[in-house]
């Protein structure tokens, strides 16, 4: 990313007033007559706290080890994306954006014991169907070399949304498989029961704390019936669950299609290949799909 601003930050920064204050400042924001801020945000010396780590591994089913999962890596970018989109110069409302679609590249395994430079920047600001996407990518760093990559699409709805035949650039479709070199899963590999307060557990451990994660009554007043699962949850859910098949390195293309409700039951479907795996998590009778998930191997 060429000709943009660098802010360096001292600390990792806190979701929570982060979201609160991105709550307070979108009204009046210009949406998609706006532009992205151009000014990429940084974090140096980032070092793993090993007691946080091993709790989010509990929570989403990894094993613990001395390489870090690419959904923790996320998690540490987590926080930069959301200073960025809380930030006044963001031009669209958080309140109402939703995470569609997830792509990570791990280019070689990241060691626990490794210290990081982590930054997040927004990209891509396109036409939807149903209003525009934009996405917040964030990149893990040893030294001069990028050893992780990751890109987070949000949705933004709108009342008017651009007449754009098929999506737009980068548009997540709302199928899976075919086209794509992916195998439709359909074979159960496994049934996870969900209990009502997962998303304070992964809450904890990951500190997303929207509310439409956190319990029923603070879901109802964003349209939800119950609190929902984090998609990230279940996107670090479904990859732990083949954690041992992992290459070395790899590319993983996520899509959160439909919300799981708390509690409830799912299933994880796979269809695996030699250094690769396509990966559905749906309800038990396989007709509601949550998320699409391919890992392929790097070249």
């Amino acid at each position: 990313m060429d000709d943009v601003d660098v802010e360096l930050l001292e600390t990792s920064p806190g979701v929570g007033p982060a979201l609160l204050r991105g709550a307070v400042t979108g009204a009046g924001r210009p949406g998609a007559r706006g532009t992205l801020p151009r000014r990429r945000l940084v974090l140096t010396g980032v070092e793993q706290e090993v007691r946080a780590l091993a709790d989010f591994c509990e929570v989403t089913g990894g094993l613990l080890g001395d390489v870090l999962p690419a959904t923790w890596l996320h998690v540490q970018t987590f926080p930069l994306q959301v200073r960025l989109m809380a930030a006044r110069d963001f031009p669209f409302p958080m309140l109402g954006m939703v995470h569609v679609a997830n792509r990570m590249r791990v280019h070689r395994p990241v060691r626990v014991d490794e210290t990081l430079t982590l930054s997040s920047w927004a990209q891509d600001l396109a036409p939807h169907r149903k209003g525009h996407t934009v996405d917040l990518r964030g990149e893990a760093r040893v030294g001069d070399e990028v050893v992780w990559e990751g890109s987070s699409t949000y949705l933004v709805r709108s009342s008017t949304p651009p007449d754009v035949a098929g999506g737009g650039p980068g548009t997540p479709p709302d199928t899976d498989g075919g086209g794509d070199g992916s195998t439709d899963p359909t074979r159960a590999v496994a049934t996870w029961r969900l209990p009502a307060g997962l998303g304070r557990q992964y809450a904890r451990v990951a500190g997303d704390v929207n509310p439409i994660h956190l319990s029923a009554l603070s879901a109802r007043t964003l349209g939800f019936p119950r609190a929902i699962a984090h998609g990230m949850w279940t996107h670090a859910r479904a990859l732990a669950a083949v954690q041992s098949r992992l290459p070395g390195s790899y590319e993983v293309d996520t899509r959160f299609l439909k919300p799981i409700l708390l509690p409830s039951t799912v299933v994880l479907r796979a269809a695996l290949g030699q250094g690769s795996a396509d990966l559905a998590v749906t309800d038990r009778e396989g007709s509601r799909r949550h998320l699409s998930m391919q890992v392929r191997a790097l070249p």
